[in-house]
């Protein structure tokens, strides 16, 4: 892939996920060409790859448009969520290194204290530290195929925005398995750890209010 494309790739991406744009907008190549600063060339052949991603939706008369997320659909990204990262979670937990975990402990610190305070973008700050959370988890399986097929799966805007949506409540739920997954670590507990990331992956559905 060529430098413009990728940093239309990249920047069209962002955007998408950062929800700039509205679900059932038409991404106008011509406008994100000028956007982006890159030549129509570049941006089309990112929104084939954003495509492929299921970022963008393709029709042959209409072109590229904003995927509007169904209920299904969110069901179907956290079973699968569920599957993939708990089974990623099993493997972690005879592979990580102290040092991961130790990092997993300073994320969690900083997630919670986001959570303690009132900033009104706590939701994105914990967003990223919990991004890098599971990043770690997954880095520590030492499974290349199961880090491929896990990132199309959790890249949807909405994913992305879910702790916007969480009371106090399922805050501090979601930080105790955080928590909880580390000991799970500690142990060297394939069981735990799976289970532990399973109960998490599916609180967060039951936020956003699927079934």
């Amino acid at each position: 892939m060529g430098r413009a494309t990728q940093s239309a790739y990249e920047s069209i991406k962002t955007r998408i996920l950062g929800g700039a744009y509205e679900p059932g907008k038409k991404l106008s190549e011509e406008d994100l060409a000028a956007a982006v600063g890159v030549s129509r060339t570049p941006v089309r052949e990112a929104l084939r790859r954003l495509h492929a991603e299921g970022l963008v939706d393709w029709e042959a008369n209409r072109g590229a448009t904003v995927p509007a997320w169904r209920e299904q659909d969110l069901e179907e990204i956290f079973e699968l969520r569920a599957l993939l990262e708990g089974y990623g979670a099993e493997l972690a937990a005879t592979r990580i290194t102290s040092e991961e975990i130790a990092r997993l402990r300073e994320l969690c610190a900083e997630m919670e204290g986001y959570a303690a305070g009132q900033r009104r973008d706590r939701a994105d700050r914990i967003a990223v530290c919990n991004a890098q959370f599971h990043e770690i988890i997954l880095g520590a399986g030492r499974n290349r195929r199961l880090s491929a097929l896990l990132g199309a799966v959790v890249q949807t805007p909405l994913v992305n925005r879910t702790f916007r949506r969480y009371d106090e409540a399922a805050m501090a739920r979601s930080m105790s398995h955080h928590r909880e997954l580390i000991d799970a670590f500690e142990a060297r507990d394939r069981a735990w750890a799976g289970s532990v990331m399973r109960a998490h992956i599916l609180a967060a559905r039951a936020t956003l209010g699927t079934p």
